[in-house]
């Protein structure tokens, strides 16, 4: 795989809408929404649960059609799935029957590359994952960080131009997810290959990103463009540096808005004082 600077992986979404049909209803998801990647830029799209981030995404790596505006990459329109887009999801989606190594190795003996092609890339990107003493292990054997790295490695396998990742790291305990973000921030910065990464973690998304997208409330729209003014490579101890604690401050302000009014008229600014009232013994009683 190249690891100089990429020259491709630009991806435009233009005036994005998308809209549903469930149960006779319409739903609108994203309304209006544009995001561009830079070739070789780390991008993420961060809001409340429910504005529509994943759908975004899902509109990127082809798997749903846009109801209207465009998502491009490198001028072309997409128009579905395809291998110049890998997809990282939350779940794992190793096959168990697979070693790790030949795991990773699916998608290039898709492509039809040779027993001797598959298994220099797939060693090239285990080592590079830290992986490699476990490549002959089957994903029971494998804790759920590395079964999370081994997806990782597979998505990159195929030399996509672009990364898409659906919160990989959100089943993970808090201790494994920051070494999770540790260990995909020193391999994009080996790789630098495009990514557009979803997340609901205001740091996590500080830590690894050039620009973060923060959306609204569903319909998602784009409420905020940030860019992130921490230099690279990151390092964990730049995570208690002021620029990092005012960047996760401005973005806590920002979905904070959008998470009051993501709940309607059952929150209000007003409405969330009552929260602090206290009980006491004789029970919730008294105050209804």
């Amino acid at each position: 795989m190249d690891m100089s600077v990429a020259s491709h992986g630009r991806v435009d979404v233009r005036d994005l809408h998308i809209r549903f049909q469930s149960k006779g209803q319409d739903f609108e998801a994203v309304r209006s929404a544009n995001v561009h990647v830079r070739p070789g830029e780390f991008v993420s799209l961060i809001g409340p649960s429910g504005c529509g981030k994943s759908t975004l995404l899902n509109a990127v790596a082809g798997f749903l059609k846009p109801t209207g505006g465009q998502v491009l990459l490198d001028g072309q329109r997409i128009t579905g799935p395809g291998s110049d887009r890998g997809v990282v999801f939350q779940q794992y989606s190793l096959f168990p029957w697979m070693t790790v190594r030949a795991n990773v190795e699916f998608g290039l003996r898709m492509k039809g590359a040779t027993a001797n092609e598959r298994q220099a890339q797939a060693r090239t990107l285990l080592g590079l994952a830290g992986l490699l003493a476990f490549e002959n292990h089957y994903p029971d054997q494998l804790s759920g960080g590395m079964k999370q790295r081994v997806g990782i490695v597979r998505a990159l396998a195929t030399s996509p131009q672009v990364l898409l990742m659906d919160e990989p790291f959100g089943a993970l305990d808090s201790q494994t997810r920051v070494v999770m973000q540790e260990i995909l921030t020193n391999m994009w910065q080996r790789l630098r290959i495009s990514v557009l990464f979803i997340t609901h973690d205001i740091e996590e998304a500080v830590f690894l990103s050039d620009r973060i997208y923060v959306m609204t409330a569903r319909p998602g729209r784009i409420k905020a463009e940030l860019d992130v003014p921490l230099p690279r490579p990151r390092t964990a101890a730049m995570t208690s540096e002021p620029e990092f604690a005012a960047m996760v401050k401005q973005i806590k302000g920002l979905i904070r808005e959008e998470s009051i009014a993501a709940m309607g008229g059952e929150l209000s600014e007003g409405g969330l004082v009552g929260l602090s009232t206290e009980v006491g013994p004789q029970g919730v009683g008294h105050l209804v």
